[in-house]
């Protein structure tokens, strides 16, 4: 994007967000979350709001407060509440429909504003059921409103000097690991936060690992381009993991967005 693109695609997110009242900002600690928040504080009264919860890492949530810490957003950090709901814990394929529902339930009764998500246009071409839980509650979208993708993101984010925010891998949810139909549960989450942890800090270890819980046991995904020494070494270390929890090792394969997602829909 040239130095005119991001000033056309910064005044289009401005006026996006002059046409709401003060916004609370659902910020997940992801890129496009993460990069709303910062250009929406500069321009715009907004406040945000981080969920908490054993889907989502730790390390998310210590993103959003540095930030918070950072540049003064005025941040409120609380507990979500999909744990405590069993459609959401039966892993449906429409299971995202209701984390949203929870997630944006819990924002309001923290804050009286108009709740805003960091989805963006790319998300639009996607199965998507937290969208239906926007629209039921009437949660808007700045940055697809200003028409700003997923690669426009990253790059406002490299313009604004943010380059942890823009080379930093998608990362959903760690119940986005859990194949569709298996039941989610808190010490499934904390056991493939783990394994990828643990496989990234193997030198040379690509930038998206996935590990997947699935009917057939443990698999671990890598990108297709890994080399065979970080492949072995992956490989035995989240076998030997899987081995002493007690789980059951199936396989290490090319990594594939959403593989854990069964494809059949409500």
């Amino acid at each position: 994007m040239t130095a005119q693109g991001i000033v056309a695609a910064l005044q289009r997110l401005e006026t996006a967000l002059a046409a709401h009242p003060p916004l609370a900002i659902a910020v997940s600690g992801g890129v496009d979350s993460m990069t709303l928040a910062f250009l929406a504080h500069r321009i715009s009264d907004v406040e945000m709001i981080h969920a908490s919860s054993p889907a989502v890492p730790a390390e998310a949530t210590a993103r959003v407060e540095a930030y918070a810490n950072r540049f003064g957003w005025k941040l409120t950090v609380a507990r979500a509440r999909e744990f405590e709901d069993p459609d959401y814990l039966a892993n449906p394929v429409n299971r995202c429909f209701f984390c949203k529902s929870n997630l944006y339930q819990r924002i309001s009764e923290l804050s009286p504003r108009k709740i805003a998500s960091g989805a963006n246009l790319d998300d639009l071409g996607d199965y998507r059921p937290g969208l239906l839980a926007a629209a039921e509650r009437q949660v808007v979208h700045p940055l697809i409103e200003a028409q700003i993708n997923k690669q426009m993101v990253r790059e406002l984010a490299r313009a604004e000097r943010l380059d942890d925010l823009a080379e930093l891998a998608a990362q959903p949810c760690l119940s986005s690991r859990i194949e569709t139909g298996i039941g989610i549960n808190a010490d499934d989450l904390a056991f493939v936060h783990m394994v990828e942890s643990a496989v990234r800090q193997i030198g040379g270890a690509p930038a998206d690992v996935r590990c997947r819980i699935t009917r057939n046991g443990v698999v671990l995904e890598l990108e297709a381009e890994s080399s065979e020494r970080v492949v072995h070494e992956a490989t035995a270390l989240a076998s030997r993991l899987a081995a002493d929890s007690g789980r059951q090792w199936s396989m290490t394969r090319p990594y594939q967005r959403g593989s854990a997602f069964l494809h059949s829909r409500p």
